[in-house]
């Protein structure tokens, strides 16, 4: 009852606060203090834009795929990079900061991806500006501001490009390409990565409304050799509105081997599209998006708060690429971008069943991978492919030395093959099963069966690993490992039978030894040397869903009722909650899962934007690990939806949180079919 009385009492804070707005598709806010500040990205799964507390400011430009080795230790991290909307505005000759300002707003409009916001300066001028990662164009972002005078004024306006301290060699350019019909100034750096391997440029210009030879004539200023600007001023007249934009495109020599031409052609074609273009294209393509989505009648703030996660799992992810999203996404630096677990276990899932092109490119950033996890295996002495724990833009391992799981937490391998498993049932795509799929499947079954130990008794163990539960190292027979090597096997000999294909007698032999393993209570045992200790993560729990090898009523009840306590307040991930939540529900026990699904996110909210963090408390957003957590609960659970093992997608009995009227979720599956639940 302790845990029920802390989450609504955090519940009903969240939703009392200042500027937490209830609107299905906008979070706002113009009251918060500065230092309590935590940017919202707005992303297109290639570049994310995090939101400063400064007027015209942003915090944060990530680039994803870009790596290399920098201070973080002896392994690769996302590069910080060029801040291409870093503006500077003047009016009347003085500075707009934050000091000077007054009825300061920000909004993330989740519909169409856009940060906006508003401010007055004295009784001079109303100011609002938006920018966006366009959809559309993966390397381009576009801010606009509009300033209506309310007196004759003049502004002064700068695009300032400054090399970051961990890139070097900054270079910088300027030219104009003056055509009859258009006039582009461009202002381009370029650098290198710490190591010298990547290229990094970045490239912006203006895009006005006035005709082309009538707009403001652009000024270039050299600050130091790590910075330089274009600038331009503009008398205005009172209530006469003005705007322009600035389009600035990131790119580096990971996605292109011509990179400064490439950065400078694309910062063309922006701006010769012309803004009214480029918002129609970047709308659309998120109007597509959102085809698939989540609608909840009777609890508004759950609904804005699920409609979060989900904008965030589609902002960091991106079709047609061979990119994965780390557990922060493309909302910062965290976890040094690289690519864990999460990805397959946890954002996968709730994007296979609504977005099946953003989850093909996950699982193609790890076929692209598999010679290196096959050398990987055979560095330590197995067959097949061996994935690492922490991957990065080549697929060998990036776990710090200090840490264990680099070496030992082997179930991402068991978890990157059922990935692959379940895209062919939820698709049906034979022909992807065949020149995908089966490689990765074939690869680590192989490396499961040299992996496993038998005993005289016939028993496959699967000794000295780190287990899901990341608190217990180097035990023997961890259960959530076990369980993801049995549902490995058996897959990888479905995938055979499915292409026609002699698998192994081996595989299935091996599934029937290894062992799930009870406690004398009847609970099922974590791994062999458990006994009873605090758990950081769900890992036995893990064996009822997603892997359904612990199926009865009773056994997925007694599992819960014994680990659900043993989860710290603190300190542990949120998907853990979303795991304990969807199982009730699918128990039925509607309340039970109602308060697991508080649990799993409130406490990690911050503000302004109610972005989530990794753990109650912690202050390292956006955690997309647990966003895709949650909406599992949402879709697997309250949704009954399923992946249905002979194919396609099924519906289960399940219960929905009790004040909850309607659940609907479309655009399910590749028929992008509609679900609706109701109390």
């Amino acid at each position: 009852m302790k845990k029920i009385i802390f989450v609504m009492a955090c519940y009903c804070l969240a939703c009392s606060s200042p500027g937490y707005g209830q609107d299905p598709w906008i979070v706002s806010t113009d009251k918060y203090g500065f230092d309590n500040y935590f940017g919202v990205a707005v992303a297109n799964g290639m570049i994310g834009v995090v939101s400063a507390p400064e007027p015209l400011k942003v915090r944060e430009v990530v680039l994803a795929g870009v790596y290399d080795y920098y201070k973080r230790g002896k392994v690769s991290n996302f590069l910080p990079n060029y801040n291409l909307l870093n503006l500077e505005l003047s009016i009347g000759g003085e500075h707009i900061n934050r000091w000077n300002i007054a009825e300061f707003r920000q909004e993330l409009n989740m519909r169409n991806g856009v940060f906006t916001a508003s401010f007055k300066y004295k009784d001079v001028a109303n100011i609002e500006y938006a920018y966006m990662a366009l959809r559309h164009l993966p390397h381009c972002v576009l801010m606009t501001v509009r300033v209506t005078p309310n007196k004759d004024c003049g502004i002064g306006v700068e695009s300032i490009l400054e090399t970051p301290s961990a890139l070097k060699n900054g270079q910088h350019a300027f030219y104009e390409i003056d055509k009859p019909h258009a006039y582009i100034p461009l202002w381009t750096s370029t650098a290198e990565s710490p190591s010298g391997q990547l290229k990094i440029v970045a490239c912006n210009s203006f895009i006005f409304d006035e005709n082309a030879h009538e707009e403001p004539r652009i000024f270039h200023k050299v600050e130091d050799t790590d910075s330089h600007s274009a600038r331009f001023s503009k008398s205005l007249k009172a209530g006469k509105e003005y705007s322009f934009s600035v389009i600035g495109t990131l790119i580096s020599s990971a996605q292109t081997p011509d990179v400064l031409n490439q950065a400078e052609r694309l910062t063309v074609y922006a701006k010769l599209e012309g803004r009214k273009r480029l918002l129609a294209r970047h709308y659309a393509e998120w109007e597509k998006l959102w085809q698939s989505d989540i609608q909840i009648e009777g609890d508004k703030q759950a609904q804005q708060d699920v409609r979060n996660m989900l904008y965030h799992l589609y902002s960091f992810t991106r079709e047609s690429t061979d990119l994965s999203p780390s557990p922060m996404g493309l909302s910062g630096l965290g976890y040094n971008g690289h690519v864990f677990w999460d990805s397959e276990v946890f954002m996968y899932p709730p994007l296979l069943i609504l977005q099946p092109q953003l989850a093909r490119s996950m699982i193609e950033y790890r076929f692209n991978r598999l010679d290196a996890a096959r050398k990987n295996a055979a560095g330590y002495g197995y067959l097949g492919a061996m994935f690492p724990w922490e991957s990065a833009a080549t697929g060998v391992e990036e776990t710090p030395v200090w840490a264990l799981s680099g070496p030992f937490e082997h179930h991402i391998t068991a978890d990157v093959g059922i990935a692959a498993w379940q895209y062919y049932l939820v698709t049906g795509d034979k022909e992807w099963l065949r020149e995908r799929g089966w490689p990765i499947l074939k690869a680590t079954a192989e490396f499961w069966v040299s992996r496993v130990e038998r005993n005289s008794e016939g028993v496959y163990g699967i000794k000295n690993v780190v287990a899901a539960d990341e608190w217990a190292e180097n035990v023997d027979n961890n259960a959530y490992t076990n369980g993801a090597v049995i549902k490995n096997l058996l897959y990888a000999a479905d995938a055979a039978s499915a292409l026609g294909i002699r698998a192994p007698s081996a595989w299935k032999t091996i599934t029937s030894g290894i062992p799930i393993v009870k406690m004398d209570n009847g609970v099922t045992r974590e791994h062999d040397t458990y006994r009873g200790e605090q758990i950081k993560q769900a890992d036995v729990n893990l064996l009822a869903y997603p892997l359904g090898i612990v199926v009865e009523t009773e056994q997925v009840q007694k599992d819960l009722k014994y680990y659900e306590v043993r989860v710290p307040e603190k300190q542990t991930p949120a998907m853990t909650q979303a795991i304990f939540s969807l199982l009730y529900s699918r128990l039925g026990k509607a309340e039970e899962a109602r308060n697991w699904f508080s649990d799993a996110y409130i406490p990690n909210l911050n503000p302004p934007f109610r972005v989530m963090a990794e753990s109650k408390g912690g202050t390292n957003p956006y955690f997309a690990t647990g966003a895709g957590g949650v909406l599992q609960a949402v879709i697997m659970g309250f949704g009954g939806v399923d992946i249905n093992p002979k194919g396609g997608v099924r519906e289960l009995k399940t219960v929905m949180p009790p004040h909850w009227s309607k659940l609907t979720i479309t655009g399910v599956g590749p028929d992008k079919k509609t679900i609706v639940k109701t109390n």
